[in-house]
């Protein structure tokens, strides 16, 4: 799912997200709690009214703010205190009150409250992580199900519990058990994007693979890359969502089936070929590399629309080409060569 921190996903409009194939959308509760606030977003209907996406939306919970904006806040077993990046205002985020904050945001899918552990970390500080997690996650399902009629429906804002534990196998374990004994609809495996080597994280999902409910969606926070995405399926995992396709494309990184592209490099000035030719997408459909690397060179707007339009298609053209394979039962295949092409460097992209 594509990240829309602030209830868009920069440079698209609804219309040209649904086009691209787009299903669910992410929005950043800490934002949007900031501005325009939801008592606003309440007042309009909702955030699909208020942004014009009639799709599914998630909501984080702000815990990942709580860790990348460490020096402005302060955490206790009641929540986290923290001092706005905007005007050093000072607010307060607990368990309760950001499902209250989700609810009136109106997202189909919340995220509890949680302790996103830095890397690298000692044992003893994410036992006590996991910890608060955990008693945070009880008090969010209390809260989840005080506020909500007919909780339990998949069409009420349905809330997924945090698995935390950093690198260690037995916190993962610990976490997992429990935040499944609390029964959420829905899990969520976080702190496996904050720096973390790329082998602890297969570790870590291959340990937590056969541990995980079948009968439950499985989101995998803020990954990721189009190989991580690749394995992380391999072990089961379900949803994803990352700002990586929209924030490198306004960079000039692009996704091709064959690896990453610098449009920006000087190589492309005078390459009158498409991103790549057998793309379906808007920028490759009418746009030689040259022209958008000119507009990118500018500054221009529809440079990052196009590049940004491009990397969102490749995203969901994976995982429309993983569903189908997973449904052709040929997925370990399908997972092995596609890792394989995306290595093979895109001066050999034709």
């Amino acid at each position: 799912m594509p990240v829309g921190t602030q209830a868009t996903v920069k440079t698209q409009s609804p219309d040209e997200l649904m086009a691209l194939g787009v299903e669910i959308i992410l929005g950043n509760t800490y934002h949007l709690y900031l501005r325009p606030g939801p008592d606003l977003i309440a007042r309009a209907g909702g955030l699909h009214k208020f942004s014009g996406w009639p799709r599914s939306i998630l909501t984080d919970s702000g815990g990942y703010q709580v860790f990348s904006l460490k020096a402005l806040n302060k955490i206790t077993d009641q929540g986290v205190e923290f001092q706005s990046h905007l005007d050093g205002s000072r607010h307060i985020f607990t368990p309760e009150n950001v499902i209250e904050i989700q609810r009136k945001l109106g997202a189909d899918i919340m995220m509890p409250l949680d302790i996103c552990s830095e890397y690298p970390m000692e044992h003893r500080q994410a036992v006590n992580d996991v910890n608060r997690t955990l008693s945070w996650a009880k008090r969010a399902k209390s809260k989840w199900v005080e506020t909500g009629n007919d909780s339990d429906s998949p069409d009420n804002q349905i809330l997924f519990g945090i698995i935390q534990g950093s690198i260690y196998e037995d916190l993962r374990q610990n976490c997992l058990e429990k935040i499944v004994d609390i029964d959420f609809p829905g899990l969520a495996i976080g702190g496996l994007s904050v720096g973390e080597p790329r082998e602890d994280l297969i570790r870590i999902l291959d340990f937590m693979a056969p541990l995980l409910l079948d009968d439950k969606p499985r989101h995998l926070l803020g990954v990721g890359t189009p190989e991580d995405i690749l394995d992380a399926v391999y072990y089961g995992i379900d949803m994803f969502d990352c700002v990586m396709p929209t924030r490198n494309a306004r960079n000039g990184t692009i996704f091709t089936r064959r690896g990453k592209m610098t449009l920006k490099a000087a190589v492309y000035a005078e390459d009158f070929r498409p991103i790549d030719p057998q793309c379906g997408c808007p920028a490759c459909r009418g746009f030689t590399r040259a022209y958008i690397r000119h507009l990118l060179s500018l500054g221009e707007i529809l440079g990052l629309r196009l590049t940004t339009a491009h990397n969102l298609f490749f995203y969901m053209q994976l995982m429309r080409d993983i569903r189908e394979a997973i449904a052709k039962h040929r997925y370990r295949e399908f997972r092995e060569n596609t890792l394989k092409e995306l290595s093979s460097g895109v001066e050999n992209l034709c």
